[in-house]
C-alpha cells in the first residue's frame, strides 16, 4: 500500500497553512499520508503555529534562515528517504494553491508510475483568480521551457507533484541544484532522462487567498538561463 510523504516548503504562510492542513486532514481517509513542514525560518512564526495546532500527521523541520524552494525540497525529500516507509513524495504549496482533493486524484495514478504531474494547462486543467498576466508568464515559460528541452509535458513549471520513492533515489536529489522555481523544471528534466514514467493529472491552481508569492525577477532570470542552457547542452549531446 502507497504512503505519501507530503513536503510542504514555508516562509511566512501562517495565514494559509492551517486551511491546507485541514483540508489534507479531510483526505486522509482516502490516503495514508503525512505531512512535513519545511520552514525556513519564517520571521511570522509559522514553524511554532502549526506546532500549536498539535496535529498528529505533520512534522516540521526547521531551517535557520531562507535558502530557496530547491533547497527546503531537497532537505524535505532527504529527511522522507531516511525513513523507509514512504513510498511515494509530494512537493505541494503551502499557501492554498494547490487542493487537496487534486492530491487524491493524482494519488490514483500512482501505479506504474514514476512521477505523476499536476497539470493546469491539459484539458480538464484550470486556474481560479489569476491575472492575465500571470498566466501569460506562466504559459509562456512552460512553452518555451518544454520547447528547448524537447519534453512533451503540459505543465512542466508547475509545483504539484508526486514522486515515487525510487525515482527520487535514482536521480539523486543532491545533484539537482536549482534554488527557485526553476527546481520544478530540473526535477522533470531529470526524471524524463532517468527514463522515468511520467503521468499528468488535470487540477485546478488557486490563486493564493492571503500572505504574498516569493515570484521574483531574480527567480525568473535563474529559470531562463538555466533552461537556455540546459536545452543547449541537450541539443550538443544529441548531435555527438
Amino acid at each position: 500500500m502507497a504512503k505519501f510523504l507530503i513536503v510542504i516548503p514555508t516562509y511566512n504562510e501562517r495565514e494559509s497553512i492551517a486551511k491546507v492542513l485541514n483540508a489534507l486532514s479531510a483526505e486522509g481517509s482516502k490516503n495514508d499520508i503525512c505531512v512535513l513542514v519545511v520552514d525556513d525560518g519564517s520571521p511570522d512564526g509559522t514553524a511554532d503555529y502549526v506546532d500549536s495546532l498539535s496535529l498528529s500527521f505533520v512534522t516540521v523541520l526547521r531551517r535557520k534562515e531562507k535558502s530557496g524552494l530547491g533547497a527546503s525540497y531537497r532537505a524535505g525529500f532527504a529527511w522522507g528517504l531516511q525513513r523507509s516507509e514512504f513510498t511515494h513524495f509530494v512537493s505541494m504549496d503551502g499557501d492554498g494553491s494547490h487542493r487537496a482533493s487534486d492530491f487524491s486524484l493524482m494519488a490514483n495514478e500512482v501505479d506504474g508510475t514514476d512521477l505523476v504531474l499536476g497539470s493546469r494547462w491539459m484539458p480538464g486543467g484550470a486556474i481560479v483568480n489569476w491575472p492575465k498576466y500571470r498566466e501569460m508568464i506562466s504559459r509562456t515559460g512552460t512553452a518555451y521551457a518544454t520547447r528547448v528541452l524537447n519534453l512533451r509535458i503540459s505543465d512542466i513549471t508547475g509545483g504539484f507533484k508526486i514522486y515515487s520513492r525510487e525515482l527520487l533515489e535514482r536521480i539523486d536529489i543532491n545533484s539537482i541544484t536549482s534554488e527557485g522555481y526553476c527546481f520544478q523544471i530540473e526535477m522533470v528534466m531529470a526524471a524524463a532522462d532517468s527514463g522515468a514514467i511520467i503521468t499528468e493529472v488535470p487540477i485546478t491552481f488557486v490563486e493564493r487567498e492571503a500572505g504574498r508569492s516569493k515570484m521574483s525577477q531574480a527567480i525568473v532570470v535563474e529559470a531562463l538561463w538555466k533552461t537556455t542552457l540546459w536545452g543547449l547542452r541537450r541539443r550538443l549531446s544529441i548531435r555527438r
